[in-house]
């Protein structure tokens, strides 16, 4: 008589185990959702908001750049559906196509510490766990920071197949030419390249340069926000030099061809780096010190050190950056830069959807042409500036 009931019970305990499986389920679907876009409104402010008004000449000029780039974009972090157009955050494809950018670098974030500043923080907190359970990411995320990069590469390449042709993943030079000369028949498109921010990802094994490397990741950066196994941050406790690790880990970058990137770097291991690096180096997103005074800036010192790799120095578009709320605050960081070290080791490094105010969305890229025209510079050398030094540089620099 018991067995007899138990059998009757059980099939209505599975249904109702179900039906709350069920429930629970599609309200963390939807949680997630509402999540990922309260979250990313709140970070990625624009100071001016679009349509942009940039003179005449200016939008004259920018209609006519060849190759139109940047170096830095956290948008991946986000979750944001890139294939569609939003009026928040700072670009997605139907934008980036607007702005005619040819090539953007989307860089990944593993892990930021919580009330971070650029004075100093450590390693014990970290504001993305959280970040990857709200935004619907795998269980696999929660934990890992290797899984949280490569996450982002597949999200990449997952939008590039939902765009329809609109959105390339470029990883070699080869792939650069081919794409450079099909947009020439058909502008209406636009491509990118896989960054990491700060090492971390690596989980201290060396083998997982050849991980990254194998998910599409071409340029990463030692460290961000907080000293790691490589070295130290400009934000970091102890702002040391490269480690040993370090040391083994830009090695085995440069015979894979991967790009080092030293945003965020300390001094101590920027200094480091240039002692040991053969080829080419670049900083992504960054100010100067000649024109902002902020550790998270660089010395004059550093700007020559990087350019004589061959390197590039690329200019952000946020107050902390440039110590100023418009393009021509970015465009005085240019002008010292390049009246440093010369134009062609100068370019865009914005920093767009990277948790800051940026000074415009995608589609305002013109009004930083504005502002070099009236800073005096040539068509020639604003077409490099604005995306011409990257797409050389990428050139020669990516993977044959």
């Amino acid at each position: 008589m018991n067995q007899l009931l138990i059998k009757q019970k059980m099939p209505k305990f599975i249904t109702k185990t179900l039906i709350t499986l069920a429930v629970l389920f599609f309200l963390y679907f939807i949680i997630t959702k509402i999540t990922a876009s309260v979250v990313d409104k709140k970070y990625n402010k624009i100071v001016l908001k679009s349509p942009y008004s940039p003179s005449k000449k200016a939008a004259t000029v920018y209609s006519s750049l060849p190759f139109v780039a940047d170096l830095h974009s956290d948008v991946l972090l986000w979750n944001r559906d890139i294939t569609k157009r939003h009026s928040h955050g700072h670009e997605d494809i139907p934008r980036m196509i607007e702005a005619n950018i040819a090539l953007q670098a989307f860089t990944i974030v593993s892990k930021t510490p919580k009330n971070m500043n650029y004075k100093g923080n450590d390693d014990k907190t970290d504001n993305i766990t959280m970040l990857m359970v709200a935004t619907g990411r795998p269980p696999a995320t929660w934990f890992s920071l290797k899984e949280r990069a490569l996450q982002q590469c597949k999200e990449l390449y997952s939008f590039s197949k939902a765009s329809q042709g609109k959105l390339r993943v470029i990883t070699s030079q080869h792939e650069l030419k081919t794409y450079i000369n099909d947009r020439k028949k058909n502008p209406s498109q636009t491509a990118g390249y896989l960054g990491i921010e700060g090492m971390q990802v690596l989980e201290g094994e060396l083998a997982n340069v050849q991980v990254m490397y194998d998910a599409g990741i071409r340029m990463m950066a030692p460290t961000h926000f907080f000293d790691n196994k490589l070295g130290g941050s400009a934000h970091g406790i102890k702002k040391g030099g490269l480690t040993p690790f370090g040391k083994q880990v830009v090695k085995k970058m440069e015979e894979l061809n991967m790009i080092v990137d030293l945003a965020h770097a300390s001094p101590a291991l920027i200094n480091d780096v240039l002692k040991v690096a053969t080829k080419p180096l670049l900083v992504s997103h960054t100010g100067v010190k000649g024109t902002c005074n902020s550790v998270r800036n660089l010395s004059d010192a550093h700007i020559k050190g990087i350019a004589a790799t061959g390197g590039l120095i690329g200019i952000a578009v946020f107050k902390a950056a440039v110590c100023g709320t418009n393009a021509k605050a970015t465009a005085k960081a240019i002008k010292y830069t390049t009246d440093l070290v010369g134009v062609k080791y100068v370019a865009m490094g914005t920093d767009f959807d990277g948790a800051i105010p940026a000074h415009f969305d995608v589609t305002g890229f013109p009004l930083i042409v504005d502002e070099l025209l009236k800073l005096g510079y040539s068509n020639t050398d604003i077409a490099a500036i604005m995306g011409g030094n990257i797409r050389d540089f990428m050139l020669n620099n990516l993977p044959e």
